[in-house]
């Protein structure tokens, strides 16, 4: 007998991830608590994807296609951190979550590209699962969220940037001074957009970079009071406080050199900052016409950021993919974390 199966909601949602321009860094404790950290971002058109399926019993299956693993649990109280899919876990975890669904996750950016997508995973996820709740949350509020997934519910140390980034999108100077945090959304002139997506160079090294232990090595050299440390933290703050004037005032060349210079305060870190292959890469842009460029997130690896002068960014391009990377194509978003539902097809079925 044919019969027509009913359609069935589906719950999706969408957050991008970000290029973080100055300032990386100040947003982590201790600094962000005792002196307090600025940094400028910016949110581009790669994403994260999350689909959930409502399922008739208590049962959890969760896909991510990044890491192409699957998980299937009896019901959520079998959901266990091992080291497999533990953000995943940690959103149901976190939300309270108890109703059975299958979970799919996927994201543009490779993992440890420091372009901030655990935390695009984790904004998406928080806002895919909170439509199956009674009460909504604020953008604010699921940005907070999903930087306390990190870090108490898996204890990983990091910042916040990247998870504001995501919810609420576009370019932003955001303040710090735990547990305050005070977003500016900076509305920048149309022709400064498309002067820098037009100047603007992204690559991927090929090489990915997890920034947990280096995050520590680092605060543990500020607590000490590691003079290059602690005066570097302060003038990437400074650096972000400028940056944004000059984004304002449109002042493009003023941007690519604040961006230099913080890649330079960023090396003073430590020393995993920048690597032979990152370094050479420098060298290669500057040699073909970038003015500025910075490694993005804990650096290391993952991705690079350069401007190129007026005019010579297909130069750039072109000695970066003969050097070996990766050009990763990309324009700004100015929308965060989007939530929608859709509807599967209705099925004929035997």
């Amino acid at each position: 007998m044919v019969q027509e199966k009913p359609q069935q909601a589906l719950f999706r949602s969408r957050a991008p991830i970000r290029l973080d321009l100055a300032g990386g860094w100040t947003d982590v404790p201790p600094f962000s608590t005792e002196v307090g950290g600025a940094v400028v971002n910016a949110t581009i058109n790669r994403y994260t994807y999350a689909t959930l399926v409502p399922r008739d019993d208590e049962k959890i299956e969760i896909t991510s296609a990044d890491f192409d693993l699957f998980l299937s649990v009896r019901n959520f109280k079998e959901l266990e951190y091992d080291g497999n899919l533990d953000l995943i876990k940690a959103a149901i975890q976190r939300l309270g979550i108890q109703q059975g669904m299958n979970l799919f996750v996927r994201c543009d950016a490779p993992p440890g590209s420091g372009t901030g997508s655990s935390a695009s995973i984790g904004v998406a996820l928080i806002g895919l699962l909170n439509m199956v709740q009674a009460n909504r949350l604020s953008s604010y509020e699921i940005a907070r969220l999903a930087n306390l997934l990190e870090t108490e519910e898996l204890h990983i140390a990091g910042g916040k940037q990247d998870q504001y980034a995501a919810a609420i999108g576009g370019f932003n100077f955001i303040e710090f001074k735990d547990p305050s945090v005070s977003v500016s959304p900076l509305h920048l002139d149309a022709s400064t957009i498309t002067e820098l997506e037009k100047h603007l160079v992204l690559c991927y090294t090929g090489k990915s970079r997890l920034s947990g232990n280096l995050i520590t090595k680092v605060m543990d050299a500020y607590r000490a009071g590691r003079a290059s440390t602690v005066n570097a933290l302060k003038r990437m703050r400074d650096i972000a406080i400028e940056m944004k004037s000059a984004l304002l005032k449109g002042e493009v060349g003023e941007f690519g050199r604040l961006l230099q210079e913080n890649w330079e305060n960023q090396k003073q870190l430590d020393a995993s900052q920048s690597t032979p292959q990152i370094e050479s890469l420098f060298e290669t842009a500057a040699a073909a016409g970038a003015v500025g460029g910075k490694a993005l997130g804990a650096g290391g690896g993952g991705c690079v950021l350069f401007l190129s002068k007026p005019d010579h960014e297909h130069q750039v391009r072109k000695a970066l993919v003969a050097a070996g990377v990766d050009i990763v194509d990309f324009n700004f978003e100015f929308g965060g974390l989007r939530t929608w539902r859709s509807w599967n097809g209705a099925r004929i079925v035997d």
